[in-house]
């Protein structure tokens, strides 16, 4: 009686083969995804070393500023009370909302 030798290549042999290419697909999908949230939400100054200053839902009551000077990054929230308004600042300019919606600030 002859014995038939069986010849499997090592990808036969072993039943995970198959997964570690999809962790390879995982990391493309999730690089893809957070390239894609940056442009959509236009965060891209961020990651750049430029200061900017962005307003987040202006003229709303959760109205939020956000300045990054350098490496640290604020954000301020106004405060919906009216306290204390009146005798503790002084009038800078007038700003003045043109037809088109532009906003002009004029110093006086």
């Amino acid at each position: 009686m002859s014995r038939k030798r069986l010849i499997f290549d090592d990808e036969e042999l072993d039943p995970m083969s198959g997964v570690s290419n999809l962790f390879d697909v995982a990391m493309v999908f999730v690089v893809a995804l957070m390239v894609a949230l940056i442009l959509r939400f236009n965060i891209r100054e961020m990651f750049f070393e430029q200061d900017f200053t962005m307003i987040k839902n202006p003229g709303q009551n959760n109205m939020e500023i956000i300045v990054k000077k350098g490496e640290k990054i604020e954000s301020y929230k106004p405060s919906n009370t009216n306290e204390g308004v009146g005798n503790k600042g002084k009038r800078v300019g007038v700003a003045y909302q043109l037809e088109s919606g532009d906003i002009i600030y004029v110093p006086e």
